[in-house]
């Protein structure tokens, strides 16, 4: 019994929309969220949208025995679940951010006749600065030998009137807002700001492309392409070769989204489908404006519309500039990100850089920092003639071609790079650095639900571990040693891991264990409890161990931000299941598995979620949690974010969002964990 994993996910981006709508949140941030939803609607036409509409093709017996939670209505509730979105989008920025931005002293032309005052200053800018970045072309001929729109791009499709009043002529133009500002902001006029899309730059000096022409009609197309690599069973330089050659056809790859201007004429859309081989399940009208994303560009004129910063909490004057590793031999250190500050990571590595008794480092890269001081430190103790490994993911979907860059450039340092196999990512946040200490030699480690990426790190909510326990060090040695191996799948040894738990190895039976045990409990009369946070819970195996559970009477929280496909409060199935989802201004990120209820409950963290791809796919690595006190801070952040009644969401059995009424002042779990840790300091 499954919900579907696509029209769970609507429903995750749809909780992203209901930010925007929420007058409690700052202006610009609403604006913000609105940009987040439309980002998040791209790639899920670009890396989802593919595979359904391939799917839909086939024939129902396969679909069932292929699929959890898919039947033949899906392709018609997801297209209408989209719509009924982006008709809300439309309706929150034209009936509430655009009022409140005029509230504000800021005019957002959108769809609006331009005032004559600014009429010569668009003319301006566009022949100063569009008009060099212009290529108007004709669709007609073998155009398609000269021109195939890029994914994501903008363009317009003109329509232009024939000497004989009857014939038509379509051409098309690119909207440079890869090369300039998608928002202009213009004069301002009677004490009113004035921003103005680029697109409208163009629209309005359409005379100065077509001179002498009579334009019968303009209209915005984008498309959406295929992200998805096509990767064979290739190694080491050989896969990043073959992913450098798909990142190349990525923008030019097949069609997953068409976008045409919902005024577009029936006439002009056949035409175009025609010219660029569409099917009509490709095709999708939308208003005048698109890639909406871009909104997360939008000029902020006034710093007090957007949330007010936190400042990151250190934990020590000492762990900020004192001897990492000197701490590292006494106590082990937990960092909640963003709310902490990220130095004692930035500090592991780069001491680790100069210290003269540091031989070796090891560590896995998923997503970095496109100016990555991480990696930056990893390449001056290269220099500094130390043995550095670095385990690079090329398949992090988008990060290719950041990973690609950076795993040369360490290469040119002296770092030996290894790239994991085409079908398995290493998507574990880990890393280990060895020192001398006189005739021995020591070991420190850092295990993260999140990459190691300083940018992301300031606001998504992420758990960091760092520590020196031997039992910890000895079966990440044992990972590392595995991870080196060339075709590690036919050579999968049998290593034995307690302290850690490994997809691949011994995470799926570990966890199927703790259920058991809090099963067992329930059934000899004693206090049982499943508290589970994750990014995502799809598997489903997992998801029938919560069933299981939920039916032997032990009560299961659940806090999933995304994809939920366990269908919660069910008769007989999943009533003691309670689901939450929680968006904020941070992106909850963390991933906690708490076992047991009362004082010392069995912990876990780590960086896999509950999916097929994270538990049978992947490299990914969970920790157990033994120093008490760090146990507990787990425990309380679970509880925190267990008890909002500000940004929390609670999901029905057909995954419909019900916001709580709290009783008295709502519980905001991110405000409240920052309180919780400064007065911890």
């Amino acid at each position: 019994m499954l919900y579907n994993r696509d029209l769970s996910w609507l429903g995750f981006n749809y909780r992203v929309l209901q930010e925007a709508a929420d007058n409690n949140v700052p202006l610009f941030e609403r604006v913000k969220f609105l940009s987040i939803f439309s980002s998040n609607l791209d790639e899920f036409f670009r890396v989802r949208y593919p595979s359904i509409f391939a799917f839909s093709k086939l024939n129902t017996k396969i679909q069932a025995q292929v699929s959890n939670g898919y039947n033949e209505d899906v392709p018609g509730k997801m297209q209408s679940e989209i719509n009924r979105q982006l008709d809300y989008f439309g309706r929150i920025l034209e009936d509430q951010i655009l009022p409140a931005l005029k509230e504000e002293g800021i005019i957002f032309y959108y769809k609006q006749k331009i005032r004559e005052e600014h009429i010569r200053e668009i003319r301006e800018i566009f022949l100063s600065q569009v008009l060099s970045f212009i290529q108007p072309l004709y669709l007609e001929g073998n155009f398609k030998h000269r021109f195939v729109p890029e994914n994501n791009h903008l363009y317009l499709v003109v329509t232009i009137q024939g000497s004989d009043n009857i014939s038509l002529r379509h051409a098309v133009i690119n909207i440079p807002s890869d090369k300039l500002p998608r928002f202009f902001v213009l004069s301002p006029l009677e004490d009113y700001q004035y921003v103005i899309f680029i697109d409208d730059i163009v629209r309005e000096n359409l005379n100065c492309v077509f001179p002498a022409c009579e334009i019968a009609g303009t209209y915005s197309i984008k498309f959406n392409r295929d992200a998805e690599l096509k990767l064979e069973d290739e190694y080491n330089d050989e896969l990043l070769y073959k992913i450098e050659k798909q990142l190349k056809k990525r923008d030019y790859g097949p069609p997953s989204r068409f976008l045409y201007e919902q005024e577009m004429p029936r006439n002009v859309q056949l035409f175009l489908a025609s010219a660029f081989d569409l099917q009509f399940e490709e095709m999708f009208a939308g208003g005048r404006y698109h890639h909406l994303s871009d909104l997360g560009s939008f000029p902020t004129f006034d710093k007090k519309l957007k949330y007010q910063k936190l400042k990151p909490l250190p934990l020590t004057d000492e762990m900020d500039c004192g001897d990492i590793f000197n701490i590292l031999n006494t106590k082990d250190i937990l960092l909640h990100l963003p709310y902490h500050s990220y130095n004692p990571v930035l500090s592991f590595f780069n001491q680790a850089a100069v210290d003269t008794a540091v031989t070796e480092i090891y560590i896995t890269l998923y997503r970095v920092a496109a100016d990555s001081h991480i990696v930056n430190a990893l390449i001056s103790a290269a220099k500094n003639g130390k043995k550095v490994t670095a385990f690079v993911e090329l398949k992090a979907r988008f990060d290719e071609a950041n990973n690609i860059k950076w795993s040369r450039k360490m290469r040119e340092a002296g770092i030996k790079i290894i790239y994991s196999m085409p079908h398995i990512k290493v998507h574990s946040k880990i890393a280990l650095i060895k020192k001398k200490n006189g005739q021995e030699v020591v070991s420190y480690a850092i295990l993260s639900t999140g990459n190691f990426n300083e940018i992301t790190a300031q606001f998504y909510t992420d758990h960091v571990l760092l520590t020196s326990d031997p039992f910890i060090i000895n079966e990440l040695l044992q990972l590392f040693k595995y991870l080196q191996k060339e075709n590690k799948l036919n050579q999968k040894p049998r290593l034995k891991f307690d302290k850690l738990l490994v997809s691949q190895f011994n995470m799926v039976e570990r966890f199927e264990k703790l259920i058991d045990q809090e099963i067992h409990k329930a059934s000899m009369g004693e206090d049982a409890l499943i508290r589970v946070k994750v990014n995502s819970l799809e598997e489903p195996h997992m998801i029938s161990m919560l069933y299981k559970a939920s039916q032997a009477n032990v009560p299961v929280q659940l806090l999933v931000r995304g994809i939920c496909c366990l269908m919660p409060g069910i008769t007989s199935v999943s009533e003691k299941i309670t689901v939450k989802r929680i968006v904020d201004r941070y992106l909850e990120h963390t991933r906690l598995f708490i076992f047991g209820a009362g004082d010392n409950p069995e912990v876990f963290m780590g960086s896999a979620d509950w999916m097929t791809r994270n538990l049978y796919h992947r490299i990914e690595v969970c920790t157990s949690i033994k120093n008490l006190s760090i146990k507990k801070e787990l425990v309380d952040y679970f509880d925190i974010q267990w008890s909002d009644t500000d940004k929390a969401v609670v999901l029905s059995s057909n995954l419909e969002q019900r916001k709580l009424q709290p009783e008295g002042e709502p519980v905001n779990a991110q405000r409240t964990i920052y309180q919780y840790l400064q007065s911890r300091i």
